[in-house]
């Protein structure tokens, strides 16, 4: 009974502990506590010192919960708290609170005072402190401290203001006016309480207490006659519990596991949700977002439309349909739909900045975001929260003045898996947590029984691997990177290979651009391509490593030569050096690449594995993660032509990313889907992946799934392992050199624990705990983003000079324009038409480079005449040629100053004037005329 007890007192300082934090003064409470040992006692004094009280209090308040408890600990701890002057502390250990709204109005004094700081340390401590302890607002022992630290009036004023903050119980705030203007403080006294006073306090109330009440109204009951569900949405008991909040009308998040129905419980809350509205003479409004847009048509097809499309019209828009340009009317014609949060985003923008009617937030009825851990740093789910969040301000402010607010859609947020953010502590991780519960205006996190969740995960392997004994291929291209530093005589202390020299040597190859020392660039460049060929040894084969560089010399040396027998394109020196450097070179890597007694141990262990798997099975599917878009095709073309592979029924495929930030050929959409199709009906048993199809792509349940050499964040970690559902299957992590899966992997089962308990804390607290955090950090980001908007208009201000840019050549330096000839295509492309510049470059066919769009195409690209640097692409323009420059490929001056890092346009405060294509079209009507006539 007395353990019962303690785990009651202990709940309650825990659940107190932010309020006890502010409000302990550690020094006196110490003197008052026995049962806490000297040693502890000691450090808990110099964390006072060194980091303040809260922090010191923090620890004051782990050593009192630290058990074994000594008998009568909890009354001594109280008692310590009220003989040092701690009321406050001492009354919520006591069960003697404030009301919510007299506690609500305390912290807004708070921060009334923490506002006017400034002004407030002008006062007389001498004066104002003897009032203050004679009206019990401090100690005697604070006015002892008060009196020494007040050297100078100012840092005297600071620590009894502080005080006065600590020790307050509600009220103090008025007797301190009084002691203000009894002490002839008179300015003070009127900031304090007049006008000016009024209007802050007033401010912090729309701002702190209306979002604080905004979600005050009575919950919504679900309806409960609309007669019996349709057979074909069914829920678990654990999904019926998680959506109930959302049922009732709730913003909340739902957090479950990979495979555990988060979408098929979103498909329930929106029908219900039409339905209701249906019923009361509403119209409802859903729009699901999603961030990739492979999931647009899946969510579509496989979840919303089969349960919805004999009550509701369905529909879905992404960035690869053309559907895109009417969304307004999709919106408006249809109940649910299914889009990017992109276009939802740009729809958003163009209703406020009159470009057309665009979509308002009240337009729609419920908001549901999947994956929605990406709501925080400035991504497009956070945008659309912002504008949300900032209207939820605004209607407070509307409420106040009984005016009509604007209607606001309920938000459903889904995630597999929160995250931490990178903590290390517990206190960061439920900020994290607290942070994107407040971006999606969460009352909630929902979750299921993580435990009983636990008895289906994948059983979990870690494959270790050794070090090559050999490696002639390794050796002969650090022999060449060696062979490269002495000629630019550069000396890097990081191992070859590492991912610290190929920042190291990027690094130098822009400090060489930004200096024009083209020995040492160019240098830079080929040791970049020999590092990462280092990097896909100790991944793939030696023959897939041979392969990238010689296909990079390969087009090295076809840039240097001219497609017109007319025009010499100049080798430097160095150029030359390096040619024969990897041409001596490559006869011997070749053979090497052949000899399978040196591949790399990981490579093995991956075959060891993947015919266990096939083996053991008897339909196996499984996934393969790996880093690089380069290393996924490369894995599957190793497997297609491995016999053994082939000899136990391994259908293997690749899956990687849309983007085309690499240099690797993207996938597109539509062959993403069909490679998932085809390993969704057994056609495809082994799918070869990036990250791209670790998190919400529907990958049917598979056997195993294995990590090569790949391991980020417990987010990832988190949805990699559950693509691994089928039961009986298996999680392995194979390491390659340099990856650190085992350390990284240990990080992030911490990490997990970390943020499992961080939720469950979280869903512990009190609802006006949790409000009050919520409402804090809702205020704190808009703010934020007020102030990263004005950031961002000061930055993007294009008020340069154009002719004050200059470009020259990355390669030989020669100038290849200023910025008064560049024009803009559609605010996008920069493009240079001038008959000048027309005579500097080269045009050179490119079959990968085929781009079709509405209005332009793009199928060759431009390098300079003298050096065969590759400066842009050619577009074709509604029928005219323009070069299109890409700035990454120039060396940029502005103003005289050389820039050292420049890789995209927007990043350049110049404004360029608009392409005139009329002016371009009619320029070239007179030649075509003559052409005409020649025939």
């Amino acid at each position: 009974m007395e353990s019962d007890n303690d785990e009651i007192k202990e709940r309650l300082i825990e659940d107190f502990r932010p309020r006890l934090k502010q409000h302990i003064s550690v020094e006196p409470v110490l003197d008052y506590i026995l049962f806490i040992e000297n040693d502890q006692k000691e450090l808990i004094r110099q964390k006072a010192k060194t980091e303040g009280d809260p922090a010191a209090a923090n620890l004051l308040i782990t050593a009192v919960l630290k058990k074994p408890h000594s008998p009568g600990w909890f009354k001594e701890f109280v008692d310590a708290l009220s003989n040092a002057g701690c009321q406050l502390a001492a009354d919520y250990m006591q069960d003697n609170l404030p009301e919510p709204e007299v506690e609500a109005e305390n912290d807004t004094c708070v921060r009334l005072i923490r506002i006017l700081i400034p002004s407030l340390l002008d006062m007389n401590t001498n004066q104002v402190c003897p009032h203050c302890s004679a009206k019990d607002l401090i100690t005697q022992e604070d006015s002892e401290i008060v009196k020494t630290t007040n050297k100078g009036n100012r840092s005297g004023a600071r620590e009894l203001l502080k005080r006065i903050i600590m020790r307050g119980r509600p009220g103090w705030f008025s007797t301190f006016l009084d002691v203000l203007r009894v002490t002839q403080h008179r300015d003070l006294y009127q900031l304090m309480s007049g006008a000016s006073q009024k209007v802050i306090f007033l401010t912090l109330v729309y701002i702190f207490s209306d979002l604080y009440n905004a979600q005050s109204t009575e919950p919504r009951l679900p309806n409960t006659d609309g007669g019996p569900e349709k057979a074909d949405i069914v829920l678990r008991d654990y999904q019926r519990d998680v959506a109930r909040p959302a049922l009732e009308g709730k913003n909340i998040i739902i957090c479950l596991p990979t495979g555990s129905g988060k979408t098929r419980v979103a498909v329930y809350i929106t029908k219900k949700h039409l339905d209701d509205r249906r019923e009361g003479g509403q119209s409802g409004k859903v729009v699901v977002l999603v961030n990739k847009v492979p999931l647009v048509e899946q969510h579509f097809s496989s979840e919303f439309l089969p349960f919805l499309k004999d009550r509701y019209k369905v529909e879905r828009v992404s960035g690869d349909s053309q559907l895109k340009i009417s969304f307004t009317e999709i919106v408006k014609n249809n109940d649910v739909i299914i889009c990017t949060a992109q276009i939802l985003e740009n729809y958003l923008e163009r209703s406020v900045s009159g470009d057309d009617e665009g979509v308002h937030l009240s337009d729609l009825t419920l908001i549901v975001i999947d994956e929605c851990h990406h709501t925080q740093k400035g991504g497009v789910y956070n945008h659309i929260m912002m504008r949300f969040l900032k209207q939820k301000h605004k209607n407070s402010r509307l409420k106040k003045e009984e005016k009509e607010p604007v209607p606001l859609p309920q938000i459903l947020g889904l995630t597999a898996s929160p995250g931490v953010g990178g903590a290390t502590k517990m206190e960061k991780a439920e900020e994290h947590i607290l942070r994107i519960c407040a971006n999606l205006d969460a009352s909630g996190i929902m979750t299921w029984n993580l435990g009983e969740y636990k008895k289906q995960e994948a059983k979990k392997i870690i494959v270790n691997v050794e070090d090559r004994k050999m490696d002639p291929f390794g050796d002969v291209i650090k022999k060449i990177m060696n062979a490269i530093h002495e000629h630019a005589e550069l000396n890097p202390t990081f191992e070859l290979g590492s991912q610290n020299y190929e920042q190291w040597v990027v690094q130098t190859e822009r400090d060489a651009t930004k200096e024009e020392n083209h020995k040492v660039r160019v240098c830079a460049e080929h040791l970049r391509r020999y590092n990462e060929g280092l990097q896909l040894s100790n991944t793939i084969r030696m023959c897939d490593a041979f392969n990238f560089l010689n296909k990079y010399q390969e087009e090295e040396m076809k840039s240097k030569t001219a497609p017109d027998s007319d025009v010499v394109i100049q080798i430097t020196r160095t150029e030359r050096f390096l040619f024969n450097l990897f041409k001596d070179n490559q006869q011997e890597l070749l053979e090497l690449a052949k000899q399978p007694q040196y591949e790399n141990d990981s490579l093995s262990k991956l075959r060891a594995k993947i015919l266990q798997e096939f083996s053991s099975r008897e339909e196996a599917r499984g996934i393969i993660f790996t880093k690089t878009r380069r290393s996924a095709i490369a894995l599957s073309q190793w497997i297609q032509e491995n016999p053994k592979f082939d000899d136990i029924g391994v259908k293997a495929s690749y899956v990687i990313g849309g983007g085309d930030q690499s240099v690797v050929k993207p996938m597109t959409s539509a062959e993403q889907k069909d490679v998932l199709k085809k390993f969704s009906n057994g056609k495809v048993n082994l799918l070869i992946a990036t990250t791209v199809a670790e998190e919400g792509l529907d990958i049917s349940a598979c056997n195993f799934v294995i990590r090569y050499g790949l391991v980020t964040n417990e987010i990832s970690m988190i949805q990699a392992r559950g693509r691994a559902r089928a039961e009986d299957s298996s999680y392995t992590l194979v390491e390659t050199k340099n990856s650190g899966v085992a350390e990284k992997e240990c990080v992030n089962e911490y990490r997990i624990n970390m943020m499992n308990k961080a939720i469950e804390k979280i869903r512990a607290l009190n609802k006006a705990d949790y409000d009050k955090k919520i409402m804090e950090y809702q205020i704190q980001a808009i703010m934020e983003e007020k102030i990263r908007m004005t950031k961002k208009k000061q930055k993007g201000i294009k008020n340069e000079n154009a002719t004050e840019l200059k470009l020259n050549c990355r390669g030989c330096s020669k100038l290849a324009c200023t910025g008064e000839n560049i024009q803009i295509i559609e605010n996008m492309h920069r493009v240079n038409v001038s008959s000048e510049f027309s005579e500097l470059f080269i045009l050179r066919e490119n079959s990968t480079l085929q781009e079709r769009r509405l209005d332009y195409e793009t199928n060759g690209y431009i390098t300079c005449k003298d050096c065969g640097q590759r400066w842009g692409s050619m577009m074709l323009f509604r029928g005219i040629e323009c070069p299109c420059l890409h700035v990454k490929n120039f060396a940029v001056t502005l103003n005289g100053k050389k820039i050292s890092k420049c890789s995209k346009w927007s990043e350049l405060p110049v404004k360029f004037q608009a392409f005139d294509y009329a002016e371009h079209a009619n320029r070239m009507a007179p030649s075509s005329d003559d052409d005409s006539d020649a025939e």
